[in-house]
C-alpha cells in the first residue's frame, strides 16, 4: 500500500488562474502548498528583472526543491506545487519528483483562452501592482509561445479545466 501523498502540479498559459487554482488544491487536499514565486523571491529579493533572469534562478533552486518536496511526500504528505509546468521539460522535471519515489501525481490542466488570460492579468496588475512590469501582455505573448498542451503520451494523470471552470 502506498502511504506516500500525492503531487498536484499545474499547467496552464500566463494569466489562467494557475495560483489561484494552487491555493484551492492546498485547503481540498489538506496539503503543503510551495510556490516558487515565493521561494524564488525570498532567495533572491530584487534580482528578477527579466525572463532571462527568471530562468537562471529557476534553475538554481529545483535540485533543493526536488529533494525537499521528496521529503514531505514520504512522510505522507501531499504537496501542491505552483511551479509552471508548461512545457514538457518543466512537466518531466515534476513528474520525475513523483516517479523516483513512487508517489502519486496529478496534472491540472487549465485550458484557458488568451482573451481570458490577458483580462485576468490586468486585474492582476491592479491587485499586485509590483508586478505589473512583468506582468503585461508583451510578456504574455512572448512566453505563450513557449506553452506546450500536455498530452497523454507524456505518462502524466491529466485533470483538464476549461476557461477556469473551478
Amino acid at each position: 500500500m502506498n502511504n506516500l501523498g500525492t503531487l498536484y502540479f499545474l499547467t496552464g498559459k500566463m494569466g489562467a488562474g494557475k495560483t489561484t487554482k494552487s491555493k484551492q488544491l492546498k485547503k481540498e487536499k489538506n496539503a503543503v502548498l510551495l510556490s516558487e514565486d515565493e521561494w524564488l523571491e525570498s532567495l533572491y529579493p530584487n534580482k528578477i528583472k527579466t525572463f532571462e533572469d527568471y530562468q537562471i534562478f529557476s534553475k538554481q533552486i529545483k535540485p533543493l526543491i526536488k529533494k525537499h518536496i521528496q521529503n514531505i511526500l514520504n512522510v505522507g504528505t501531499n504537496v501542491v506545487m505552483d511551479f509552471p509546468g508548461n512545457t514538457k521539460n518543466q512537466r518531466q522535471w515534476l513528474l520525475n519528483i513523483a516517479n523516483e519515489i513512487n508517489a502519486n501525481h496529478r496534472l491540472i490542466y487549465l485550458n484557458v483562452n488568451n482573451q481570458k488570460c490577458l483580462e485576468q492579468i490586468k486585474q492582476r496588475q491592479k491587485e499586485e501592482p509590483e508586478r505589473k512590469n512583468f506582468d503585461t501582455e508583451a510578456t504574455f505573448n512572448y512566453v505563450t509561445n513557449f506553452f506546450e498542451e500536455p498530452e497523454k503520451s507524456e505518462g502524466i494523470k491529466i485533470l483538464e479545466i476549461q476557461n477556469n471552470n473551478y
